[in-house]
């Protein structure tokens, strides 16, 4: 349950498929064109999937159906990598020498 003010996230439809122009390439002719949305729920209350409108960072008000309260970044840089290590290692060589009057 979300209440007026909280940070939510909504998902809106831009464009249905059949609106979208035919410039695009054809197999992106045949999506919608969706929108995710981050603001501050305008209604009283609201619970997930429900129609709200919520003000933007910037204050637009955009509409579309609740996701989410409280949204939060989740990506990363991937999976560890032990190459990076013997690239950092190749890097931070290169630069002490470079740094210290070497050849190099």
């Amino acid at each position: 349950m979300a209440k007026k003010g909280d940070w939510v996230r909504i998902h809106s439809i831009v464009l249905k498929a059949d609106e979208r122009t035919a410039k695009l390439p054809e197999d992106t002719q045949k999506c919608d064109l969706q929108q995710w949305t981050k603001g501050y729920l305008q209604e009283k209350s609201a619970e997930i999937g429900d129609e709200v409108s919520v003000e933007t960072a910037v204050g637009r008000i955009v509409k579309g159906t609740l996701l989410e309260v409280g949204p939060y970044y989740t990506h990363s840089y991937g999976k560890f990598v032990p190459e990076i290590i013997e690239i950092d290692k190749q890097l931070r060589e290169t630069m002490s020498g470079t740094m210290d009057g070497g050849d190099r």
